[in-house]
């Protein structure tokens, strides 16, 4: 008897069971605050059970409620991080994948899979007029940022066979994602040899900066690794002047990645902002973010195949291709730093299927005007303050109460406490930001689900708050 097989029946209503649940939190999401209403302890409490030697059956399911209520909903009023909202065709498209259970990692592991995967990010290149590229989804922009690295490294100062030396130098601006440190700390490029330029006004890198930079280096015998441009940085989502920082890694011999992944899939809707954006060597992307596609769904797109295989190829012989079709012997793991890797394509290509690119173009646009919207609010708010541009959809701004006067440490302080109470309250959800030194909050839209009501309520609330806590001292 095998113990973990069960009648198609019983899978049946069990599937139908979480159906249900799903489709019913989907009917609830205007309702329901945007942070749920429960402390760490209270979190542990509802899970933690000893483990059980014999299984409940279909009882179960009966705790996936309390799942529901403990977790932070994907509520039209979240906008917190930049974090798609989880388009629901493509949840579909997940639990097939799932039970598929396709090992994505060469086309022999199961054939439909990388060739979904290779017309997907055709798609994608496409949709951003980065024609020519090639690349492969992983699970975040932050894995993309790394693999864009590493290829980066090999290419200019190779280290897979005797380490790396002489020392090689990455270039960002200092709004760059916490990634791109962490990236070059994990290739053994050594966080000293970051250079984090300076940005303008705008929030870009200044270019004069850079090139300093990079001549400086140059003069001292180090060898310019990378380049990176932010096409969205996560604060503010500005964008460097690409096509100035193709130019400048090509005059230097330095690989030239974009990180792209809170921002690039804008260019499908603001193509004038990311001129310059095909001229990357690589590009990082994350469908689960403005693509609104359930966890996770990154992507690194390239130009140089050999490249990738030069950072990331070292098969051992249990894994080698014995096919000669060009086709069937494809291994992702040749180009990729993952062996095993879940059908991510899936959830993007049905998604992108039924509701057209042109849907995404139009609803990208909407969370643009929409941040727009909010960001002429708070100019008009006679206790709100604008801290920085909005090119994209993040909003960062502050209470600024015109009595009692406040100090800019205090204002630090009672904007913190704002945040606390307004996330706890559960009307909206907002992150924060660190804007020339200042604590600032910050809206960030990347929500289909998102209205003009649901944004006007983030300065409401933020106000309202802000008097409270004020009457409170």
């Amino acid at each position: 008897m095998n113990p973990l097989d069960r009648p198609s029946q019983e899978y049946r209503a069990v599937y139908q069971r979480v159906t249900e649940l799903a489709l019913g939190l989907l009917a609830e999401l205007n309702d329901l605050p945007s942070f749920p209403n429960v402390t760490g302890e209270e979190s542990l409490g509802l899970f933690v059970q000893p483990l059980p030697e014999e299984g409940i059956g279909p009882s179960a399911l009966d705790d996936l409620r309390k799942v529901i209520e403990a977790s932070r909903p994907p509520s039209p009023r979240f906008f917190g991080y930049v974090l798609g909202s989880g388009e629901p065709i493509a949840a579909v498209a997940d639990l097939l994948a799932s039970v598929l259970n396709q090992n994505v990692t060469a086309w022999r592991s199961g054939p439909a899979a990388p060739a979904i995967e290779e017309v997907t990010i055709d798609w994608l290149t496409q949709a951003i007029a980065c024609r020519g590229f090639v690349g492969s989804l992983t699970g975040g922009g932050s894995i993309a940022n790394l693999m864009g690295l590493a290829m980066a490294r090999e290419k200019r100062s190779p280290a897979n066979e005797a380490g790396s030396y002489p020392y090689g130098t990455v270039y960002a601006s200092e709004h760059v994602h916490m990634s791109i440190p962490k990236a070059v700390a994990l290739l053994g490029l050594g966080r000293r040899h970051l250079r984090l330029v300076p940005c303008d006004d705008g929030f870009r890198i200044r270019l004069d900066l850079l090139q300093r930079a990079i001549d400086d280096d140059m003069r001292a015998s180090m060898i310019p690794i990378a380049v990176v441009g932010s096409a969205g940085t996560v604060n503010t989502g500005s964008v460097d002047p690409l096509r100035e920082l193709a130019r400048i890694a090509k005059s230097c011999g330095a690989w030239f990645h974009v990180d792209g992944a809170y921002g690039a899939l804008a260019a499908m809707a603001r193509p004038e902002l990311f001129d310059g954006l095909d001229l990357a060597d690589s590009i990082s992307l994350d469908p689960h973010k403005w693509l609104y596609q359930p966890l996770d769904c990154g992507c690194l797109l390239y130009h140089d195949r050999t490249a990738a295989r030069k950072a990331f190829s070292f098969t051992g012989d249990y894994a080698k291709s014995l096919l000669e079709n060009p086709i069937e012997s494809f291994a992702f793991f040749e180009e990729t730093l993952e062996l095993s890797r879940r059908f991510r394509a899936l959830k993007l290509w049905l998604s992108l299927r039924y509701h057209g690119i042109g849907a995404f173009r139009q609803q990208i646009n909407n969370d643009c005007e929409l941040a727009a919207r909010l960001a002429r609010l708070i100019e008009d708010a006679e206790e709100l303050e604008l801290m920085a541009p909005v090119p994209l959809s993040a909003v960062c701004f502050r209470f600024l109460p015109r009595t009692p006067a406040l100090n800019e440490a205090q204002l630090d302080t009672l904007n913190l406490k704002i945040l606390n109470r307004v996330q706890r309250g559960g009307r909206v959800f907002i992150s924060n930001a660190t804007i020339r030194g200042r604590f600032a909050l910050r809206a960030c839209i990347v929500n289909h689900r998102s209205t003009t009501a649901d944004v006007e309520a983030v300065a409401d609330e933020v106000v309202t708050v802000g008097r409270a806590l004020l009457s409170e001292a």
